[in-house]
Protein backbone atom coordinates (compact mmCIF):
# COMPACT_ATOMS: atom_id res chain seq x y z
CA UNK A 1 0.00 0.00 0.00
CA UNK A 2 1.17 3.48 -0.61
CA UNK A 3 0.32 6.73 1.03
CA UNK A 4 0.80 10.12 0.42
CA UNK A 5 2.50 13.02 2.21
CA UNK A 6 3.31 16.47 2.23
CA UNK A 7 4.22 17.54 -1.32
CA UNK A 8 2.30 14.92 -3.09
CA UNK A 9 4.44 12.29 -2.15
CA UNK A 10 3.90 8.86 -2.33
CA UNK A 11 5.27 6.09 -0.74
CA UNK A 12 4.75 2.43 -1.89
CA UNK A 13 6.87 -0.42 -1.34
CA UNK A 14 9.22 1.20 0.30
CA UNK A 15 10.33 3.79 -3.02
CA UNK A 16 9.24 7.05 -2.44
CA UNK A 17 7.50 8.61 -5.49
CA UNK A 18 6.70 12.22 -6.08
CA UNK A 19 4.47 14.01 -7.85
CA UNK A 20 5.24 17.00 -9.67
CA UNK A 21 3.69 20.28 -12.07
CA UNK A 22 5.27 19.07 -15.15
CA UNK A 23 3.75 18.92 -18.65
CA UNK A 24 6.87 17.89 -21.15
CA UNK A 25 6.64 19.22 -25.04
CA UNK A 26 7.09 16.00 -26.97
CA UNK A 27 10.89 16.42 -27.39
CA UNK A 28 11.04 16.87 -23.31
CA UNK A 29 8.83 13.56 -23.54
CA UNK A 30 11.36 11.54 -26.06
CA UNK A 31 14.06 12.55 -23.89
CA UNK A 32 12.34 11.10 -20.55
CA UNK A 33 11.38 8.23 -22.15
CA UNK A 34 14.56 7.20 -23.67
CA UNK A 35 16.33 3.63 -21.47
CA UNK A 36 19.65 4.72 -23.07
CA UNK A 37 22.73 4.36 -20.76
CA UNK A 38 24.00 7.87 -22.35
CA UNK A 39 21.13 10.46 -24.06
CA UNK A 40 21.30 13.59 -24.80
CA UNK A 41 18.67 16.64 -25.69
CA UNK A 42 20.24 19.33 -28.45
CA UNK A 43 17.85 22.24 -29.26
CA UNK A 44 17.39 25.76 -29.75
CA UNK A 45 17.43 28.06 -27.49
CA UNK A 46 14.08 28.33 -25.63
CA UNK A 47 13.12 24.89 -26.35
CA UNK A 48 13.02 23.64 -22.25
CA UNK A 49 16.23 22.31 -22.40
CA UNK A 50 17.14 23.29 -18.37
CA UNK A 51 13.90 21.90 -17.37
CA UNK A 52 13.95 18.60 -19.01
CA UNK A 53 17.67 18.66 -17.56
CA UNK A 54 16.49 19.34 -14.03
CA UNK A 55 13.54 16.88 -14.14
CA UNK A 56 15.50 14.44 -15.18
CA UNK A 57 17.79 14.67 -12.05
CA UNK A 58 14.78 14.58 -9.62
CA UNK A 59 13.83 11.68 -11.83
CA UNK A 60 16.82 9.84 -11.43
CA UNK A 61 17.16 11.00 -8.03
CA UNK A 62 14.15 9.47 -7.12
CA UNK A 63 14.75 6.24 -9.02
CA UNK A 64 18.39 6.04 -7.23
CA UNK A 65 16.88 6.32 -3.37
CA UNK A 66 19.92 7.07 -1.24
CA UNK A 67 22.49 7.07 -3.78
CA UNK A 68 24.42 9.77 -5.23
CA UNK A 69 24.52 11.98 -8.71
CA UNK A 70 26.10 15.06 -10.21
CA UNK A 71 24.75 18.21 -11.74
CA UNK A 72 27.23 19.71 -13.63
CA UNK A 73 27.69 22.71 -16.13
CA UNK A 74 30.70 24.14 -17.86
CA UNK A 75 31.50 27.01 -15.65
CA UNK A 76 30.61 27.75 -11.92
CA UNK A 77 28.88 31.36 -12.79
CA UNK A 78 26.84 29.64 -15.47
CA UNK A 79 26.10 26.45 -12.38
CA UNK A 80 25.52 28.90 -10.10
CA UNK A 81 23.30 31.20 -12.16
CA UNK A 82 21.73 29.44 -14.32
CA UNK A 83 21.65 25.52 -13.57
CA UNK A 84 21.61 25.66 -9.92
CA UNK A 85 18.89 27.64 -10.36
CA UNK A 86 16.43 26.29 -12.13
CA UNK A 87 16.46 22.91 -10.25
CA UNK A 88 16.07 24.48 -6.86
CA UNK A 89 13.05 26.54 -8.96
CA UNK A 90 11.53 23.24 -9.51
CA UNK A 91 11.79 21.49 -6.13
CA UNK A 92 10.25 24.40 -4.18
CA UNK A 93 7.64 24.86 -6.55
CA UNK A 94 6.66 21.38 -6.18
CA UNK A 95 7.15 21.50 -2.48
CA UNK A 96 9.76 18.55 -2.74
CA UNK A 97 12.01 18.89 1.16
CA UNK A 98 15.38 19.18 0.02
CA UNK A 99 18.80 20.81 2.36
CA UNK A 100 21.35 22.98 0.51
CA UNK A 101 24.73 21.75 1.68
CA UNK A 102 26.17 25.23 0.34
CA UNK A 103 29.95 24.48 1.57
CA UNK A 104 29.90 20.94 0.21
CA UNK A 105 28.20 21.76 -3.19
CA UNK A 106 25.90 19.50 -2.53
CA UNK A 107 21.51 19.20 -2.24
CA UNK A 108 19.94 16.44 -0.49
CA UNK A 109 16.52 15.04 -0.79
CA UNK A 110 15.57 14.37 2.77
CA UNK A 111 12.37 11.80 1.93
CA UNK A 112 14.44 9.22 0.01
CA UNK A 113 18.10 10.48 1.36
CA UNK A 114 19.78 11.04 -2.79
CA UNK A 115 22.75 13.42 -3.01
CA UNK A 116 22.99 15.56 -5.93
CA UNK A 117 26.86 17.08 -6.12
CA UNK A 118 26.56 20.34 -7.91
CA UNK A 119 29.93 20.92 -9.51
CA UNK A 120 31.05 23.15 -12.74
CA UNK A 121 33.53 20.62 -14.83
CA UNK A 122 36.10 22.93 -15.99
CA UNK A 123 38.56 21.58 -14.12
CA UNK A 124 37.81 17.78 -15.25
CA UNK A 125 40.74 16.02 -13.71
CA UNK A 126 38.66 16.74 -10.33
CA UNK A 127 35.70 14.73 -11.39
CA UNK A 128 38.23 11.60 -10.31
CA UNK A 129 36.40 9.78 -7.55
CA UNK A 130 33.78 8.64 -6.05
CA UNK A 131 31.11 6.29 -7.96
CA UNK A 132 27.76 7.53 -9.19
CA UNK A 133 24.35 6.55 -9.66
CA UNK A 134 23.89 9.24 -12.29
CA UNK A 135 25.32 12.41 -13.81
CA UNK A 136 23.43 15.10 -16.05
CA UNK A 137 25.83 18.18 -17.89
CA UNK A 138 23.48 21.50 -19.40
CA UNK A 139 24.94 22.92 -22.16
CA UNK A 140 27.38 20.47 -22.45
CA UNK A 141 28.64 21.84 -25.82
CA UNK A 142 30.76 24.37 -23.43
CA UNK A 143 32.51 21.69 -21.74
CA UNK A 144 35.40 19.66 -23.19
CA UNK A 145 35.17 15.87 -23.99
CA UNK A 146 37.53 15.35 -21.35
CA UNK A 147 35.32 16.21 -18.82
CA UNK A 148 32.25 13.69 -19.75
CA UNK A 149 34.79 10.75 -20.38
CA UNK A 150 35.84 11.36 -16.70
CA UNK A 151 32.15 11.10 -15.84
CA UNK A 152 31.71 7.89 -17.97
CA UNK A 153 34.20 6.30 -15.91
CA UNK A 154 32.64 7.26 -12.74
CA UNK A 155 29.03 5.97 -13.42
CA UNK A 156 29.62 2.86 -11.73
CA UNK A 157 27.25 2.62 -8.48
CA UNK A 158 26.94 -1.22 -7.92
CA UNK A 159 23.94 -0.17 -5.81
CA UNK A 160 22.15 1.97 -8.25
CA UNK A 161 18.63 1.04 -9.83
CA UNK A 162 18.95 2.83 -12.76
CA UNK A 163 22.54 4.26 -14.03
CA UNK A 164 22.18 6.96 -16.72
CA UNK A 165 24.42 9.80 -17.69
CA UNK A 166 22.08 12.94 -19.91
CA UNK A 167 23.26 16.19 -20.82
CA UNK A 168 21.54 18.85 -22.87
CA UNK A 169 23.03 21.62 -24.86
CA UNK A 170 22.16 23.78 -28.17
CA UNK A 171 24.23 22.81 -31.26
CA UNK A 172 27.87 24.70 -31.58
CA UNK A 173 28.95 23.08 -35.35
CA UNK A 174 30.49 20.07 -35.93
CA UNK A 175 32.17 19.73 -32.30
CA UNK A 176 33.18 17.03 -30.03
CA UNK A 177 29.30 16.77 -28.82
CA UNK A 178 28.29 16.68 -32.20
CA UNK A 179 30.33 13.52 -33.32
CA UNK A 180 29.96 11.52 -30.68
CA UNK A 181 26.22 12.16 -30.03
CA UNK A 182 25.06 12.31 -33.69
CA UNK A 183 27.45 11.44 -36.43
CA UNK A 184 29.33 8.35 -34.80
CA UNK A 185 26.90 7.32 -32.49
CA UNK A 186 27.53 3.82 -30.56
CA UNK A 187 25.30 1.42 -29.12
CA UNK A 188 23.59 3.08 -25.62
CA UNK A 189 23.98 6.82 -26.79
CA UNK A 190 20.41 8.24 -27.93
CA UNK A 191 19.80 12.12 -28.94
CA UNK A 192 16.50 13.61 -29.13
CA UNK A 193 17.07 16.96 -31.49
CA UNK A 194 13.89 19.33 -30.50
CA UNK A 195 12.07 21.03 -33.14
CA UNK A 196 12.06 24.89 -33.50
CA UNK A 197 9.25 26.86 -32.51
CA UNK A 198 8.36 23.66 -30.00
CA UNK A 199 7.84 25.37 -26.81
CA UNK A 200 4.11 26.39 -26.73
CA UNK A 201 4.63 28.21 -23.45
CA UNK A 202 7.51 30.17 -24.06
CA UNK A 203 5.14 31.00 -27.67
CA UNK A 204 2.26 31.96 -25.38
CA UNK A 205 4.11 34.36 -22.78
CA UNK A 206 5.82 35.50 -25.69
CA UNK A 207 4.62 35.72 -28.67
CA UNK A 208 7.20 37.44 -30.62
CA UNK A 209 10.02 36.10 -28.50
CA UNK A 210 11.93 34.70 -32.18
CA UNK A 211 10.89 37.34 -34.75
CA UNK A 212 12.36 40.05 -32.04
CA UNK A 213 15.84 37.62 -32.22
CA UNK A 214 15.89 38.67 -36.10
CA UNK A 215 17.31 42.06 -35.58
CA UNK A 216 19.59 40.54 -33.00
CA UNK A 217 21.14 37.83 -34.96
CA UNK A 218 22.85 37.22 -38.03
CA UNK A 219 21.42 34.47 -40.73
CA UNK A 220 23.99 31.65 -39.07
CA UNK A 221 23.50 32.23 -35.93
CA UNK A 222 19.66 32.52 -35.99
CA UNK A 223 19.48 29.15 -37.40
CA UNK A 224 22.45 27.69 -34.91
CA UNK A 225 20.44 29.52 -31.76
CA UNK A 226 16.72 29.60 -33.10
CA UNK A 227 16.72 26.45 -35.37
CA UNK A 228 18.93 24.87 -33.58
CA UNK A 229 20.84 23.72 -36.89
CA UNK A 230 24.64 22.04 -36.73
CA UNK A 231 26.37 24.42 -38.99
CA UNK A 232 29.76 24.27 -40.44
CA UNK A 233 32.05 26.66 -37.88
CA UNK A 234 34.10 27.45 -40.78
CA UNK A 235 31.17 28.16 -43.03
CA UNK A 236 31.12 27.87 -47.17
CA UNK A 237 29.07 24.61 -46.90
CA UNK A 238 28.37 22.75 -50.25
CA UNK A 239 25.09 21.57 -49.36
CA UNK A 240 23.63 24.19 -47.53
CA UNK A 241 19.78 22.73 -48.32
CA UNK A 242 20.34 19.59 -46.27
CA UNK A 243 18.44 19.69 -43.34
CA UNK A 244 18.94 16.66 -40.97
CA UNK A 245 15.13 17.21 -39.80
CA UNK A 246 13.96 16.84 -43.20
CA UNK A 247 16.18 15.20 -45.11
CA UNK A 248 16.99 12.08 -42.98
CA UNK A 249 14.31 9.64 -42.19
CA UNK A 250 13.94 5.49 -42.04
CA UNK A 251 13.48 3.87 -45.31
CA UNK A 252 13.16 0.41 -46.52
CA UNK A 253 14.01 -0.73 -50.16
CA UNK A 254 11.38 -2.25 -52.15
CA UNK A 255 11.57 -5.15 -54.16
CA UNK A 256 9.28 -4.32 -56.97
CA UNK A 257 11.59 -1.00 -58.04
CA UNK A 258 14.77 -1.08 -59.86
CA UNK A 259 17.84 -0.68 -57.06
CA UNK A 260 20.61 1.87 -58.38
CA UNK A 261 24.08 2.28 -57.56
CA UNK A 262 26.08 4.57 -57.70
CA UNK A 263 30.19 4.43 -57.76
CA UNK A 264 32.95 7.30 -56.97
CA UNK A 265 36.42 5.87 -57.97
CA UNK A 266 39.33 5.62 -55.23
CA UNK A 267 41.46 3.19 -53.57
CA UNK A 268 41.12 4.60 -50.14
CA UNK A 269 37.99 4.47 -49.26
CA UNK A 270 35.97 3.18 -52.29
CA UNK A 271 32.78 4.65 -51.92
CA UNK A 272 29.54 4.25 -53.35
CA UNK A 273 25.88 4.63 -52.56
CA UNK A 274 22.51 2.47 -53.36
CA UNK A 275 19.35 4.51 -53.93
CA UNK A 276 15.57 3.84 -55.22
CA UNK A 277 13.41 6.50 -57.02
CA UNK A 278 9.73 6.11 -56.46
CA UNK A 279 7.19 8.84 -57.10
CA UNK A 280 10.43 11.31 -58.76
CA UNK A 281 11.64 11.12 -55.31
CA UNK A 282 15.16 9.66 -54.64
CA UNK A 283 15.84 7.51 -51.45
CA UNK A 284 19.18 6.82 -50.80
CA UNK A 285 19.09 3.65 -48.46
CA UNK A 286 22.46 2.13 -48.24
CA UNK A 287 26.17 3.11 -48.79
CA UNK A 288 29.46 1.73 -48.51
CA UNK A 289 32.79 2.96 -47.94
CA UNK A 290 35.41 0.20 -48.35
CA UNK A 291 39.36 0.78 -47.59
CA UNK A 292 41.94 -0.40 -49.68
CA UNK A 293 40.11 -2.13 -52.08
CA UNK A 294 39.83 -2.18 -56.00
CA UNK A 295 36.33 -1.53 -58.22
CA UNK A 296 36.22 -6.04 -58.18
CA UNK A 297 35.66 -5.89 -54.41
CA UNK A 298 33.54 -3.19 -54.63
CA UNK A 299 31.26 -4.94 -57.26
CA UNK A 300 31.92 -7.89 -54.84
CA UNK A 301 30.73 -6.77 -51.60
CA UNK A 302 27.63 -5.52 -53.63
CA UNK A 303 26.59 -8.48 -55.10
CA UNK A 304 26.99 -10.29 -51.67
CA UNK A 305 24.27 -7.69 -50.11
CA UNK A 306 22.05 -7.26 -53.36
CA UNK A 307 22.64 -10.23 -55.86
CA UNK A 308 19.90 -10.49 -58.41
CA UNK A 309 17.65 -8.14 -57.04
CA UNK A 310 14.04 -8.43 -58.46
CA UNK A 311 13.51 -4.79 -59.45
CA UNK A 312 16.15 -5.16 -61.51
CA UNK A 313 19.99 -3.05 -60.99
CA UNK A 314 21.28 0.31 -62.70
CA UNK A 315 24.50 1.60 -62.55
CA UNK A 316 26.05 4.74 -62.12
CA UNK A 317 29.79 5.93 -61.71
CA UNK A 318 32.43 8.45 -62.38
CA UNK A 319 33.22 9.10 -65.64
CA UNK A 320 37.34 9.13 -65.27
CA UNK A 321 36.72 5.29 -64.50
CA UNK A 322 36.48 5.07 -68.42
CA UNK A 323 40.17 5.28 -68.61
CA UNK A 324 42.32 2.73 -69.22
CA UNK A 325 44.95 1.46 -66.26
CA UNK A 326 48.14 -0.07 -66.38
CA UNK A 327 46.33 -3.24 -66.16
CA UNK A 328 45.33 -2.42 -69.20
CA UNK A 329 41.12 -2.22 -68.59
CA UNK A 330 39.13 0.26 -66.99
CA UNK A 331 37.12 0.07 -64.08
CA UNK A 332 33.96 0.83 -66.15
CA UNK A 333 35.08 -2.57 -68.05
CA UNK A 334 35.35 -4.25 -64.88
CA UNK A 335 32.08 -3.48 -63.83
CA UNK A 336 30.83 -4.79 -66.55
CA UNK A 337 32.22 -8.08 -67.10
CA UNK A 338 31.72 -8.97 -63.52
CA UNK A 339 27.93 -8.64 -63.70
CA UNK A 340 27.79 -9.79 -67.16
CA UNK A 341 29.43 -12.93 -65.53
CA UNK A 342 27.36 -13.10 -62.20
CA UNK A 343 24.32 -11.24 -62.29
CA UNK A 344 21.18 -13.39 -63.59
CA UNK A 345 18.24 -10.84 -63.80
CA UNK A 346 18.54 -7.30 -65.81
CA UNK A 347 20.85 -4.72 -65.34
CA UNK A 348 21.87 -1.28 -67.12
CA UNK A 349 25.38 0.42 -67.24
CA UNK A 350 24.32 4.34 -67.18
CA UNK A 351 27.64 6.62 -67.41
CA UNK A 352 27.85 9.42 -69.09
CA UNK A 353 30.42 10.19 -71.65
CA UNK A 354 31.75 13.36 -69.13
CA UNK A 355 30.98 14.34 -65.60
CA UNK A 356 28.92 17.69 -65.19
CA UNK A 357 30.76 20.56 -63.64
CA UNK A 358 31.08 20.37 -60.36
CA UNK A 359 29.05 23.32 -59.46
CA UNK A 360 26.22 22.04 -61.70
CA UNK A 361 26.11 18.90 -59.88
CA UNK A 362 26.05 20.31 -56.28
CA UNK A 363 23.38 22.72 -57.28
CA UNK A 364 21.02 20.09 -58.26
CA UNK A 365 21.42 18.19 -55.44
CA UNK A 366 20.65 21.27 -53.35
CA UNK A 367 17.59 21.64 -55.45
CA UNK A 368 16.65 18.19 -54.61
CA UNK A 369 17.37 18.42 -51.21
CA UNK A 370 15.30 21.43 -50.69
CA UNK A 371 13.91 23.76 -53.60
CA UNK A 372 12.91 27.31 -53.21
CA UNK A 373 9.16 25.97 -52.32
CA UNK A 374 10.58 23.95 -49.27
CA UNK A 375 10.32 20.87 -51.42
CA UNK A 376 11.82 18.03 -50.65
CA UNK A 377 12.73 14.93 -53.16
CA UNK A 378 15.68 13.41 -51.81
CA UNK A 379 16.14 11.48 -48.31
CA UNK A 380 18.81 9.47 -46.51
CA UNK A 381 18.47 6.79 -44.42
CA UNK A 382 19.54 6.92 -41.05
CA UNK A 383 22.41 4.02 -41.64
CA UNK A 384 24.07 6.50 -44.25
CA UNK A 385 26.38 8.27 -41.36
CA UNK A 386 28.91 8.83 -44.31
CA UNK A 387 26.60 10.43 -46.53
CA UNK A 388 24.88 12.49 -44.02
CA UNK A 389 27.91 13.72 -42.48
CA UNK A 390 29.28 15.10 -46.46
CA UNK A 391 25.87 16.98 -46.49
CA UNK A 392 26.24 18.87 -43.14
CA UNK A 393 30.21 19.16 -43.31
CA UNK A 394 31.93 19.25 -46.68
CA UNK A 395 32.81 22.63 -47.69
CA UNK A 396 34.47 25.17 -50.40
CA UNK A 397 37.87 26.60 -49.90
CA UNK A 398 38.24 29.99 -48.30
CA UNK A 399 36.09 31.86 -50.27
CA UNK A 400 36.08 30.19 -53.88
CA UNK A 401 33.89 27.74 -55.64
CA UNK A 402 36.34 24.78 -55.53
CA UNK A 403 35.44 22.26 -53.36
CA UNK A 404 37.61 21.48 -50.31
CA UNK A 405 38.76 17.95 -50.82
CA UNK A 406 42.34 18.49 -48.49
CA UNK A 407 41.09 19.24 -45.03
CA UNK A 408 39.47 15.94 -44.31
CA UNK A 409 40.25 13.35 -47.50
CA UNK A 410 37.24 10.89 -46.30
CA UNK A 411 34.78 13.58 -46.87
CA UNK A 412 32.98 14.57 -50.17
CA UNK A 413 33.31 10.71 -51.93
CA UNK A 414 29.57 9.48 -51.04
CA UNK A 415 28.22 12.97 -52.16
CA UNK A 416 29.77 12.62 -55.20
CA UNK A 417 28.68 9.75 -55.76
CA UNK A 418 25.23 10.45 -55.02
CA UNK A 419 25.91 13.12 -57.37
CA UNK A 420 26.71 10.82 -60.38
CA UNK A 421 23.31 9.15 -60.14
CA UNK A 422 21.55 12.59 -59.38
CA UNK A 423 22.73 14.12 -62.20
CA UNK A 424 22.03 11.04 -64.74
CA UNK A 425 18.17 10.78 -63.77
CA UNK A 426 17.48 14.61 -62.98
CA UNK A 427 20.28 16.79 -65.07
CA UNK A 428 19.33 17.91 -68.58
CA UNK A 429 19.38 14.68 -70.75
CA UNK A 430 22.27 14.64 -73.46
CA UNK A 431 20.97 15.10 -76.85
CA UNK A 432 23.23 12.99 -78.28
CA UNK A 433 26.22 10.49 -77.49
CA UNK A 434 25.27 10.00 -73.65
CA UNK A 435 22.87 7.32 -73.83
CA UNK A 436 22.33 4.74 -71.64
CA UNK A 437 24.23 1.34 -71.99
CA UNK A 438 22.73 -2.38 -71.85
CA UNK A 439 25.50 -4.69 -70.37
CA UNK A 440 24.61 -7.74 -72.05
Amino acid sequence: MGRTGRGGRTIRDGVCSQNIAYHPLPSQFRFHASTARFKGFSGPIGSGKSQALCHEVIRMSYQNPGRMGLLGAPTYPMLRDATQAALFHILRSNDIPFESLKSEGVVELTDTGSRIVLRSVDEFERLRGTNLAWFGIDELTYAREEAWLRLEGRLRDPKARRLCGFAVWTPKGFDWVYKRFIRNRVNGYDTILAAPFENRYLLNAVPDFYERLKNSYDAKLYEQEVRGEYLSAAGNLVYDAFDRQVNVLTTDIIGNLPLLWSLDFNVDPMSSVVAQIRDQTVYVVDEQSLQRVGTLDACERFYETYGDHPGGIEMYADATGARMQTSGTSDHQMIREFFTQRCRGAYRFRVGRSNPPVRDRVRLVNRLLRDANGTSRLFVAERCRGLIRDFEEVRYRGDSSEVDKASDPSLTHLADAAGYLLWAEFGPKPSAGEQAQRLL
